[in-house]
């Protein structure tokens, strides 16, 4: 029941601050942070109790629901639904506690900006921790309404917008993904939404048009979520019209939803198939990795600059699953790069989280994200520069950071098996070099305008959260094997080394 109660605490906390008038802001902020640690925690309970050398899904819940239709409420964790899972429960928590972007005015609707947060942390945890592809597709679903509202209510400049074009988008593609889930269903003898049952007998090996036109539906489906190119344009506006809290979830929860899709469904369900078109996904990735760092460095905007490079990273973790999936004797780099993939997935969820916190800090003082009108902040506000100095340099690939871990084991896996996708995926990283220094030039150094002499630093709940993530990225950097042992796991049974 472990699994069960993390991803049932937050949506029975939802509807309690939902269902009554007596709650103000405060209280909500931290009844909210209170159910969400708990969540956590109960997470954090089921990896200390998950054996790598066990059974390939473990912790399952499982209780008959539609039984005629196969359907039924099923969850269970393998090692890398497990890690997923945590980073974004702690990502829920950090956003609850950080300070939403109100610019300092007292706001009673943010009772319900937090029972949404715990709304869309329920469904999000359902979408990693789901066996029934029905549940998957239901929660995968329930994920775009949570954020519609947080971003159309709480956004600004013109958050409406930003909320229909994510909706209509995303949708579209949850459309797609529900097709291919039907296609999937069909296609078994006796028809079972239950992911085990279809990662076991693989009913469409060799199905030909039929497989085919399936995974195409699953991978435009998730592409979209991902997000990435040329699919990838609901996101920029998204991202810069979101409160900064709801931005990190996005980046960092949201956009794994489709990268650990695609793990979850094609590469497991259908591995003959995705090794087909595994050379056009590593390609398609290799497009998303350069163009998003490029499209980064000619953004004048803090918060479009970030989220062009949540395009170039996710790009990085999908050219690790299309090299997982590829023809190849080479088992141990393909093991190699799923391996990847999941801590990229792990640590742009962190690093790219609290980068988008430091942009809602940046907004609640000075409501502008224009580059040309900082600089000089190092000596006004310290912690707020060494904070940025630290996810940027992560986020560029510095050793002993996590991105380090994730990049090293994607390219060292992707060399031995599409080696010039390698070399040209390498110039993705040095831009994306130049422009996270070109961004702490251009905010922390030079001289102060005049109109930012009083900007305050980091206050309490600030400091305190980005703390925790800058401790979680450093520590993935130095010390990754506690993080690497169950997604090894894992990516071993995927890839077909046991």
């Amino acid at each position: 029941m472990i699994l069960t109660l993390a991803l049932g605490l937050p949506m029975l906390g939802a509807a309690v601050l939902a269902g009554s008038s007596r709650w103000d802001a405060r209280q909500a902020r931290w009844l909210a942070a209170g159910v969400a640690s708990l969540s956590l925690l109960l997470l954090v309970i089921a990896w200390i109790g998950f054996d790598p050398a066990g059974p390939r899904f473990q912790h399952v819940d499982e209780l008959r629901w539609v039984p005629s239709l196969g359907v039924a409420w099923r969850v269970g964790v393998d090692g890398i639904a497990l890690t997923v899972a945590t980073m974004s429960a702690l990502l829920f928590v950090a956003t609850i506690v950080y300070p939403p972007d109100s610019r300092g005015e007292p706001r009673q609707d943010l009772v319900q900006y937090y029972a949404w947060l715990l709304f869309l942390q329920s469904v999000s945890l359902g979408v990693f921790l789901a066996l029934d592809l029905l549940l998957f597709y239901v929660f995968f679903d329930l994920s775009l309404v949570g954020m519609f509202f947080l971003i159309g209510r709480w956004g600004h400049g013109q958050p409406q917008i930003a909320a229909l074009k994510f909706f209509l988008y995303t949708f579209a593609g949850s459309l797609l993904l529900l097709l291919a889930i039907i296609g999937l269903y069909l296609s078994l003898d006796t028809p079972s939404f239950d992911m085990r049952v279809l990662i076991e007998r693989q009913p469409l090996a060799g199905s030909g048009l039929y497989a085919g036109l399936v995974f195409l539906a699953l991978m435009l489906g998730f592409a979209i979520k991902t997000p990435l190119v040329p699919l990838h344009t609901w996101l920029p506006q998204a991202h810069v019209d979101a409160p900064g809290p709801v931005s990190a979830i996005l980046a960092g929860v949201l956009l794994k939803m489709g990268s650990y899709g695609m793990i979850r469904l094609p590469l497991a369900m259908m591995p003959e198939t995705f090794a087909r078109y595994a050379p056009v996904v590593a390609i398609v990735a290799l497009v998303a990795i350069v163009y998003g760092a490029l499209v980064a460095l000619g953004q004048g905007n803090l918060k479009r600059r970030i989220a062009y490079t949540s395009i170039n990273h996710m790009g990085y973790t999908v050219l690790g699953i299309a090299v997982a999936a590829a023809f190849a004797d080479n088992v141990a780099a393909r093991q190699l790069a799923l391996t990847g993939a999941t801590v990229e997935m792990v640590a742009h969820g962190l690093i790219t989280g609290a980068l988008f916190l430091i942009c809602g800090s940046f907004w609640q003082r000075t409501g502008d994200y224009d580059f040309g009108h900082y600089g000089g902040l190092a000596r006004q506000a310290p912690l707020l520069t060494g904070f940025s100095v630290l996810a940027m340099f992560a986020s560029l690939g510095m050793p002993a950071l996590a991105g380090f871990v994730a990049e090293f084991q994607i390219f060292a896996g992707t060399f031995a098996i599409y080696p010039w996708l390698a070399v040209l995926g390498v110039v993705g990283i040095l831009i994306t070099a130049a422009l996270f220094l070109d961004m702490l030039r251009r905010l922390f150094f030079g001289r102060l305008p005049a109109h930012l002499g009083e900007f305050p630093d980091l206050g309490r709940s600030e400091w305190g959260v980005l703390t925790v993530l800058a401790l979680a990225i450093v520590v993935i950097g130095v010390a990754p094997q506690f993080l690497l042992a169950p997604i090894e796991a894992a990516a071993s049974a995927l890839v077909g080394g046991r």
